[in-house]
């Protein structure tokens, strides 16, 4: 059970990916500074997120997940962040007009720092050092001095996330989000015709509508003004977490799934719940999902909606024990299952995740991830994804959950405003060769602003062919 009592009872379980820290006295200060400070979010905006993962479980929206693989301090600056909210926005303008739902929109943003490692120790130019864990724990410069882990990085982390927040939460108050110009957003560095043209027809669509709005007098919110964007990241450094985590008064009502479902139970919402205030959503990674492990004690302690991600090597039968784990009520949405699989191993083990899932009685999220599966090296050794192998993991799950009566609700991007180079493909043509141009990345690979926008017109595309096709049956 979670408690903001010490030791807490995750901290007796195995736990995967910690950080050796040698200043004992530096981790407890900075702990004890992380306690005492407010919420980097509310409870209620934790509850409104949960309120719209339900509609997506349910089929009635869809979610777009997206940003760096790692956050590095320095990303905290005014142009980095329009930069991804505006691509954000963007990317949802299209899909809400390809799968005719609305698009609940989740940040890889304000927190996403750390960085789970295959092994802790790496070799740079004959000397041996900590690999580099996230901002929030030791430095890039490759040097044994600036690999060491910081206990005072933590504060700094909260601060940067602060900082993100505050200026996010002011670009969208101040009418960054507003669909009559939507064409304000910019198109960055995206120079293919093609794109451009597919955009600004949806653009002059939207206020063309906006118009007969305003003209026949029913434009009277701010629905049209503003938008909401959630911030998540991985909740790896569960010591951090847990200085975060507040017992507040529960805004939710409605905590069971419905009586139709196998399993399902009937339990009033508890009148105070532990919430995780370090961002709105947070997920488990492949690497530290196990059962008998630190971090689902710790995930199935806390109200907020949670992500897990599924990779190859997950059972079926592991799957829904996870679930009945960290979600025993069955609360619709409560869990988002983020499959990375891979291009050439989704047809060999999405369905039958979605056949467990689907007899147990639990009514998730489905999310797809096409990043992480498709990761390969170049024969030079640069790291990279092939924009191909990312939409033809897309287009199979769409293709999967559709055969199996299930709803893919939502993708999982690594991705940036940026002009990088970091992905090969797209209509941009980019190939192995460009990578060098600007290859920034500190971890994964991401999609530049060119290739997201592509992504997102075609899986738009897809949703489309598909409404089309059960429209004529």
């Amino acid at each position: 059970m979670l408690t903001l009592e010490s030791p807490p009872a995750w901290a007796s379980k195995p736990i995967k990916q910690d950080v050796p820290y040698n200043d004992a006295k530096g981790v407890q200060a900075a702990l004890d500074k992380l306690q005492k400070l407010p919420p980097l979010v509310t409870t209620q905006e934790i509850t409104n997120l949960k309120k719209n993962l339900k509609n997506v479980a349910l089929g009635k929206a869809f979610v777009l997940q997206g940003g760096d693989c790692a956050e590095l301090f320095d990303y905290c600056n005014q142009d980095m962040i329009e930069a991804k909210v505006k691509l954000l926005l963007q990317m949802s303008l299209i899909l809400i007009w390809g799968a005719n739902k609305p698009v609940v929109r989740i940040a890889r943003i304000a927190g996403q720092f750390a960085k789970p490692r295959s092994s802790p120790m790496e070799v740079v130019n004959g000397v041996e050092m900590p690999s580099f864990r996230g901002d929030n724990i030791n430095g890039f410069e490759a040097t044994p001095e600036s690999r060491k882990p910081d206990p005072s990085r933590l504060v700094s982390a909260y601060f940067h996330s602060a900082a993100t927040l505050n200026y996010l939460r002011a670009s969208l108050t101040s009418g960054l989000a507003d669909l009559h110009s939507p064409l304000d957003w910019g198109l960055g560095h995206v120079i293919t015709p093609t794109i451009k043209e597919k955009y600004e027809r949806i653009v002059n669509r939207v206020k063309d509508a906006l118009r007969f709005m305003q003209t026949v007098g029913i434009d009277t919110d701010r629905g049209v003004e503003t938008v909401d964007i959630y911030t998540s990241h991985e909740g790896l450094l569960l010591e951090y977490e847990q200085s975060l985590t507040r017992l507040s008064k529960n805004p939710a009502t409605e905590t069971t799934h419905p009586a139709q479902a196998p399993g399902a139970t009937t339990a009033p919402a508890p009148p105070q719940s532990y919430f995780a205030t370090s961002a709105h959503f947070l997920w488990i990674g492949d690497r530290t999902r196990q059962l008998d492990g630190a971090h689902i004690e710790f995930f199935r302690g806390i109200a907020n909606p949670i992500g897990i991600k599924i990779g190859p090597s997950m059972t079926p039968d592991e799957l829904v024990r996870i679930l009945d784990v960290v979600n025993p009520t069955r609360e619709i949405g409560k869990v988002t299952l983020i499959s990375r699989y891979g291009a050439q191993k989704i047809a060999q083990h999405l369905p039958s995740h979605i056949a467990a899932v689907q007899a147990s009685g639990h009514l998730p999220v489905w999310q797809c991830d096409p990043m992480h599966g498709n990761t390969q090296s170049t024969p030079s050794g640069v790291k990279t994804r092939h924009f191909t192998d990312i939409l033809s993991e897309l287009r199979q799950a769409l293709e999967i959950h559709k055969a199996a009566g299930s709803f893919l609700g939502g993708m999982h991007l690594e991705l940036t405003g940026e002009a990088v180079t970091e992905c090969v493909g797209g209509a941009g043509g980019l190939t192995e060769e460009n990578l060098c141009e600007r290859y920034t990345t500190f971890c994964d690979p991401r999609l530049n602003e060119k290739q997201a926008l592509e992504l997102a017109f075609l899986v738009a595309g897809f949703y489309r062919e598909m409404d089309e096709e059960t429209n004529s049956i």
